[in-house]
């Protein structure tokens, strides 16, 4: 019996009609369920690729199918190089989880498991044709963590349906008290990750080698670094630098913001299995108003804008469990792909070779136990 999934027009297709469509890949602008339409001004900032060379594992991207699009298409799009200039050097990604492609049927647990088998077809017909990029040699999904220890049947069910690219599990926490702040937490309520539930399903994480994507936001941070503690056998990473906030009640106190958000970093940094990504500062509850912007900033002002946070990470967590990521398609709405990782080379100009290999690749290919650093 063929397995059915629900796009974000809410269509039953086939994986037999997902690969009929990769062959006809469209360059078209596509939404998603949380984020709504991505948007690109045409008058985004153009500019040279610097430090062409670098090689570039991005651990942080999505994917996911809209009104018959896939947005591969547009990914591998952004990974070209403007106009009359060599593109940056992007050799292996990670797809994280977007609560999309679930099974159509089946039981509610093992929906989730309907993305990691759309995410694997699309990565195993990717022709690689553009520089050899392995799009999704990681894979990141859903499973619902407060299931405690019965989550095993459902990360079981992962691992079977992406054998080589399984790696890991994200369950969105994201919540704030003010109703202004906007979350796509399955469980929108304070406090999930303390709940000794949902601990259990983290510590389950273990026995199949599998790592957590924490998504949270900056007021969380300390019971992130509490789960970290009571799961000290899982490798988790923070998504976003724990992304602080600057809408809402945080609006107009961004450096009251920084101090708070800089003191939980430095403890969640004590933490040996915890890792950090640095970005995901383009979505709009970051506070810097990017996205309304006509003229998009380009690599110096994103540069300028990230600085104190990508350097606090790196003092605190150090470069080899740091790594850079892009968050795209979702962080386009306020810049070009291009110049976000302009900006991070940027601001290692000053960086050895191996603290920059750590940041743009080792880290993340360690992290995630892709095709360069072994199984």
């Amino acid at each position: 019996m063929q397995t059915n999934f629900v796009d974000l027009t809410g269509k039953g297709v086939t994986i037999r009609e997902l690969l009929n469509d990769i062959e006809r890949l469209p360059r078209v602008q596509t939404g998603r369920r949380h984020y709504g339409p991505v948007i690109e001004s045409p008058q985004s900032a153009v500019e040279p690729v610097l430090l062409p060379q670098q090689k570039i594992c991005d651990p942080h991207h999505h994917l996911w199918r809209h009104k018959g699009v896939y947005e591969v298409a547009q990914l591998l799009a952004d990974f070209e190089a403007p106009p009359g200039e060599t593109g940056h050097n992007i050799v292996s990604t990670v797809f994280v989880a977007c609560e999309a492609m679930y099974r159509e049927d089946g039981p509610e647990a093992m929906r989730p498991v309907g993305e990691t088998e759309y995410v694997e077809a699309m990565a195993a017909s990717n022709p690689r044709d553009r520089g050899d990029i392995a799009v999704a040699e990681g894979i990141v999904g859903f499973a619902d963590l407060l299931l405690g220890d019965r989550v095993a049947p459902v990360l079981e069910a992962h691992v079977a349906a992406s054998a080589t690219r399984f790696r890991g599990i994200r369950h969105t926490t994201t919540w704030d008290q003010s109703p202004a702040i906007r979350t796509s937490a399955p469980y929108p309520r304070a406090g999930v990750m303390l709940e000794p539930a949902f601990r259990q399903g983290v510590r389950r994480l273990s026995a199949y080698r599998l790592v957590f994507d924490a998504w949270l936001f900056h007021p969380q941070i300390p019971e992130l670094s509490a789960l970290a503690a009571a799961c000290p056998d899982v490798p988790i990473v923070i998504d976003h630098m724990g992304l602080p906030l600057g809408v809402g009640p945080y609006a107009g106190h961004r450096d009251e913001v920084f101090a708070n958000w800089s003191r939980d970093i430095a403890v969640a940094a004590r933490m040996p299995n915890v890792c950090v990504k640095l970005g995901g500062f383009g979505m709009p509850r970051s506070g810097f108003g990017w996205e309304s912007r006509t003229v998009k900033p380009d690599a110096i002002e994103i540069a300028r804008a990230l600085k104190p946070y990508v350097m606090h990470c790196i003092e605190q967590f150090g470069t080899s469990r740091c790594m850079f990521e892009s968050n795209f398609p979702v962080d386009k709405i306020s810049y070009s792909y291009h110049s976000l990782w302009n900006a991070f080379k940027r601001l290692t100009s000053s960086f050895s070779e191996q603290q920059c290999a750590d940041l743009f690749h080792d880290t993340a290919s360690r992290f995630y136990r892709l095709s360069d650093h072994g199984t």
